[in-house]
């Protein structure tokens, strides 16, 4: 298959006109729903680091949280891949429920200790609204792919910070190597808006304590290319590469074992919470719970630890065994801060086996983890720009582009389509979802 089947029709200029008010509306109450989230994430997690024995109540969390979806939220499970899904072959839209289970489901995650993040949440509370939206105008399909990718854009953009990695990643996550940018405005137009409705209910974004913006010459001058710290930079995006494709498929494979090992889907989350547990006692600490953006205690693990002098050598195993097990047993949440973290934690020990300034490593690990697994290397190189600063984008661009390249066709979004393989050996699944081409292939007979 040569070309994507069903690639949604692009709304004429007159229709784009008509469109802007109604974008405006949504991004605003995007922008809102995002910053209810964040501030509920927050409290959520002071609880939990304030009242440590509530991790204990994890595994009944993950089963009345499951029991919830199982019976009145089925056709909502899916979550952004029923998102993509609809954007691709528009059918019977997303359900408006998706926004309050997820958000509330994601709450009570991370209230009781689950190892998940938080932008499956803000895609899915964008989509929703969107689809609703659509409803609501009797808006045509193409209308609608328009207001389902600016619900992406918008939730992307508001939950971190990053309205332009926000527009950008609504187009790369939709088709593996291609990008349709009839979509690039009206998402760029989301994004800025849910971003500054974001900020204006007073939500501030973590800050990373990036210094390296460049190597010092003798004649004072400073140089943002060194050629020897890009290629080292390459060389641990290859370990970059492997690690998203490890975290994504531990997922799916771990999820596929549960659901024959456990046939009721609602009681899959007690085992994740009761293996939770035993993984706390056998660490010794609880640095690996929640988001781990900031400490939980002086001197514990985290994203923005990272970036400072000491080694952590092993907390990028830990944070992958934790967030694997609760995905895969079905806590809802996102993947993508965790992903941060075991980034920036693999780019911490890398950067003093390789010689690499700690911080940079650690930045470039931080969203190269991610460009791998979610297949967006352009979004996360401008999100690197966003979060860290222009002057290392050379860097930044290094480690997500080699990292996409290395993480294979497999991704955390399955319904992602296959625009142009990554290599001429895979042409065969071009125009297949992850999710399809992940199923060997079996040869027509003559």
């Amino acid at each position: 298959m040569s070309e994507l089947q069903n690639q949604p029709r692009f709304p004429g200029i007159f229709s784009l006109v008509r469109l802007s008010a109604v974008l405006v509306v949504l991004s605003v109450c995007i922008g809102s729903a995002c910053a209810l989230f964040l501030w509920l994430l927050e409290r959520a997690t002071s609880l939990r680091i304030e009242h440590p024995v509530l991790l204990f109540g994890l595994p009944l969390a993950g089963v009345a949280v499951g029991l919830c979806y199982f019976w009145f939220g089925r056709d909502v499970e899916a979550g952004a891949n029923l998102i993509v899904d609809e954007i691709h072959e528009p059918g019977a839209g997303v359900q408006l429920r998706m926004a309050p289970f997820v958000l509330i489901a994601t709450v009570v995650s991370h209230l009781f200790g689950a190892s998940v993040g938080r932008e499956g949440t803000a895609i899915q509370v964008g989509g929703s609204l969107a689809s609703a939206t659509a409803r609501l105008f009797r808006l045509r399909a193409p209308e609608t792919c328009v207001l389902l990718t600016c619900g992406i854009a918008a939730g992307f953009g508001a939950v971190f910070g990053t309205p332009i990695a926000g527009a950008v990643f609504a187009l790369e996550v939709l088709t593996l190597g291609r990008l349709d940018y009839r979509f690039l405005l009206p998402a760029a137009m989301s994004s800025i808006i849910a971003d500054w409705a974001c900020r204006a209910w007073g939500i501030h974004h973590a800050s990373y304590p990036l210094v390296f913006q460049g190597t010092l010459n003798s004649d004072g001058s400073v140089s943002h290319v060194d050629i020897m710290l890009v290629v080292r930079v390459a060389i641990a995006a290859l370990a970059f590469g492997l690690l998203s494709r490890v975290f994504a498929e531990s997922v799916h494979r771990l999820a596929a074992f549960m659901k024959k090992l456990c046939k009721p889907p609602w009681l899959r989350p007690a085992i994740g919470g009761i293996l939770t547990i035993l993984l706390v006692m056998i660490v010794g600490n609880r640095d690996y719970l929640g988001l781990g953006v900031l400490p939980a205690e002086p001197g514990g693990a985290s994203i923005v630890s990272f970036f400072g002098p000491t080694i952590y050598p092993w907390s990028w195993f830990w944070k992958l065994v934790f967030t694997v097990t609760v995905l895969a047993t079905g806590f809802k949440g996102g993947e993508v801060t965790p992903l941060f973290f075991l980034g920036a934690a693999s780019g911490n020990i890398l950067a003093f086996l390789l010689h690499v300034p700690v911080d940079l490593l650690a930045a470039v690990g931080f969203v190269s983890v991610f460009a791998g697994a979610a297949n967006t290397p352009l979004a996360c190189t401008l999100m690197g720009v966003e979060l860290f600063g222009a002057g290392d984008i050379v860097y930044f661009a290094t480690g997500c582009f080699v990292a996409y390249a290395c993480s294979g066709h497999t991704g955390i979004y399955l319904s992602q389509r296959i625009g142009t393989p990554k290599s001429a050996a895979w042409n065969r699944v071009c125009g297949m979802t992850l999710r399809e081409a992940r199923v060997p292939q079996i040869p027509a007979r003559d």
